[in-house]
């Protein structure tokens, strides 16, 4: 399968469309505090006049199950994207009163110190088989995502990109066009995610940015594809 790539931290139906057009596989919107945080109202008016099969992701922080099933309902939103401490049974009772075609991202931040416990935490995510794939992200003193601040993409290799076979892992967190490839490369991820890294400013995208964020991501990975091809040719 090819790389799946979320345009997240979408504000408008322009920025929305834009991601579509560019061939993004999914649009994030943040329901959570933030420079690109939206209403219900908002993304539901935006998303219909998406007609795309592209994915549709909520991003929730600490938000309570009735919140983010109304949100998902009134959105016609495709999955969810749980960040912080929410509660491990959340992801089974979403898909229980939504349908097991929802999508539920996890997210965990990755820190070389406690790389051991982010392993760990992983591993939990990738067991529950009402988890999608998980999202690695960075984080601050000040904000769970949407930080424009890479982790330690050669720790985060050794440690929880290692055996990629295991679950689907996606890269996130400061990742923009200039260093998307790079990304790939060392972490083999299953997707990448980006918000700030393709931006204009808070909350609204550059269109250069974003297309080019797709079209070196989408490179990336057919040179990755390739050279797994012909090592495999030549063992």
């Amino acid at each position: 399968m090819s790389l799946w790539i979320k345009i997240c931290g979408n504000t408008s139906l322009e920025d929305t469309q834009l991601a579509v057009k560019a061939g993004a596989d999914a649009v994030g919107f943040v329901f959570a505090s933030s420079p690109r945080q939206v209403t219900v109202p908002q993304v539901a008016s935006i998303l219909a006049h998406v007609a795309a099969p592209v994915e549709k992701i909520g991003v929730f922080v600490d938000a309570p199950l009735d919140e983010i099933y109304a949100a998902v309902r009134a959105c016609g939103l495709t999955g969810v994207q749980l960040h912080s401490d929410a509660e491990p049974e959340l992801p089974a009772k979403l898909r229980a009163r939504l349908g097991p075609a929802l999508r539920v991202l996890r997210v965990v931040y990755f820190d070389a110190e406690t790389a051991i416990l982010v392993k760990k935490q992983i591993a939990e995510h990738v067991r529950n088989p009402d988890i999608a794939a998980v999202l690695v992200d960075s984080r601050t003193a000040t904000a769970v995502g949407g930080t424009g601040v890479t982790f330690d993409w050669d720790a985060a290799r050794a440690t929880v990109f290692k055996g990629t076979k295991a679950g689907k892992r996606i890269a996130a967190g400061g990742l923009n066009p200039a260093n998307v490839a790079e990304a790939i490369a060392t972490l083999r991820p299953w997707g990448v995610d980006v918000a700030s890294g393709v931006e204009s400013t808070p909350g609204h995208k550059d269109a250069h940015k974003v297309k080019e964020f797709i079209a070196r991501a989408r490179a990336a990975d057919r040179k990755r594809t390739s050279e797994l091809s012909s090592h495999q040719d030549r063992s």
